[in-house]
């Protein structure tokens, strides 16, 4: 009778641990496994938003990979900066984070703050613009021309030398948000304990200390702000829009991003949007599992 009653009291717990996740459940298959699975089904399908979409197999992948001349480039945009701005912000989130994390209160709260503050504006992008104006009012050329190392404007937004590193500089400022406050609370967390136990153990440099004790205490947490900055990385295209324009200077930081965002709402070719953004999921997926066993493999 007393282990019947146990069986009956933990399905009762599981049946009212799905009632209260079922309303996340709800919203999270409506609003995203039902768009990406949506996604899937569309990418093999000609659809232009108007007529029924029709079946026409691998066509969309086919001509994404042998005739739509943006592909390429716009792959090889995308690319590029998600290998640089992916593990350069998430190695400087976790520094910055580590570093503060030996401040006092006060002085943490603040710093942490500043740093968040790029996810929290709604013109992120304001002071971007008006640093880099093409004008001699903006106030990188403003300096460089009263110290007269340049003799007129630069264009920095329309010259493909330039477009690119500013455009590398502002996602490396904004990728100081969710994984940055992921270490933070992650640091605040370790058991102080184990520092006493690392101590006794023989552990006698923070660099020790940090590999054998603080990472792989942190895992979850870093593997959050790793998943967080492969999206983040990946997904870039309002940056780009916001300050380069679409297209921009011969399509010099066109992502994959932004060619999704031309064929479906310009083109509304959105069958070969579909397969464009199942491509770049598939690039992400791959991702997370390498960057998964990276992160497993800390500490060993």
């Amino acid at each position: 009778m007393k282990v019947k009653s146990l069986k009956t009291r933990g399905s009762s717990e599981v049946r009212t641990g799905l009632i209260m996740l079922s309303p996340f459940l709800i919203l999270f298959f409506v609003f995203t496994i039902l768009p990406i699975l949506s996604s899937v089904v569309l990418s093999f399908t000609t659809y232009d938003m108007i007529s029924a979409p029709k079946f026409n197999g691998i066509s969309n992948y086919i001509k994404m990979f042998s005739s739509d001349d943006m592909f390429p480039n716009v792959l090889r945009n995308t690319l590029v900066l998600a290998i640089i701005t992916g593990p350069i912000g998430y190695i400087l989130s976790f520094v910055l984070a580590w570093m503060i994390n030996e401040l006092n209160r006060t002085a943490r709260t603040i710093l942490s703050f500043l740093f968040y503050a790029p996810a929290l504006s709604s013109n992120v992008y304001f002071i971007w613009q008006v640093l880099f104006s093409g004008d001699s009012y903006g106030y990188v050329n403003s300096a460089l021309l009263s110290l007269g190392i340049v003799s007129e404007p630069i264009q920095w937004f329309k010259d493909a030398n330039y477009v690119m590193v500013i455009i590398i500089v502002v996602q490396l400022w904004m990728s100081m948000g969710i994984s940055f406050l992921s270490n933070i609370s992650g640091l605040q967390n370790v058991n102080p304990e184990m520092y006493e136990a690392g101590c006794i153990d023989g552990i006698r440099n923070r660099w020790a200390e940090l590999w054998y004790i603080t990472l792989p205490s942190m895992k979850p947490i870093l593997l959050f702000g790793a998943v967080m900055q492969i999206q983040s990385s990946f997904s870039i295209g309002a940056v780009v829009t916001a300050l380069a324009g679409f297209p921009s200077v011969n399509y010099s930081v066109d992502t994959l991003v932004t060619l999704i965002q031309d064929v479906g709402t310009s083109r509304y070719e959105m069958g070969y949007a579909a397969a464009l953004s199942v491509f770049l999921f598939a690039m992400m997926a791959v991702s997370r599992v390498i960057i998964g066993k990276v992160v497993d493999a800390v500490g060993r």
